[in-house]
């Protein structure tokens, strides 16, 4: 089968392989790394990923704008995510001590202890669902390529648009 030259309004066929592989395969292990996560310890991917985070930070505790950053979440869709970890006595609010508008997420020692008991059957998942698809070669040319696509370019940096 020929290939599809790419043009301003295609993708050509290689480039559409790629680009529908990359999301199948994130929407795949996503769910997956999700259901499982959900079924042995009751909390989902997104929340896992909130308690990584507070629990590799300073104290535990984090600013929610920060922690929204780092998740690429909007900071209402943190918001609700933090409510329901609150609810769970996983997570505790706190304000700044030094700008009473600022607020921080902390791990609590039940949020420290979920997080203890899940991370297993996460890097569990990991290894299975993705690393073993892959030698050593290709977790070197995918941190390069991750790395390539996540960091921002120089014209991207200066661009008004």
């Amino acid at each position: 089968m020929a290939e599809t030259a790419a043009s301003p309004t295609r993708l050509s066929e290689r480039e559409l392989a790629a680009w529908r592989g990359l999301l199948k395969a994130h929407s795949q292990l996503v769910a997956t790394l999700d259901d499982e996560l959900e079924r042995e310890h009751g909390i989902p991917l997104g929340s896992y990923e909130v308690l990584l985070h507070l629990a590799d930070a300073p104290e535990g505790s984090l600013r929610m704008g920060e922690l929204a950053d780092r998740l690429l979440l909007s900071r209402s869709g943190l918001t609700r995510m933090i409510d329901r970890l609150v609810s769970r006595e996983v997570v505790e609010r706190h304000s700044c001590p030094s700008d009473r508008r600022g607020t921080y997420a902390r791990l609590t020692p039940a949020g420290r202890k979920l997080l203890d008991q899940a991370r297993p059957t996460h890097l569990r998942g990991v290894r299975e669902h993705f690393l073993r698809h892959l030698d050593d070669a290709d977790l070197t040319r995918l941190g390069e390529i991750w790395e390539r696509v996540t960091t921002p370019s120089a014209a991207d940096e200066t661009s008004c648009g």
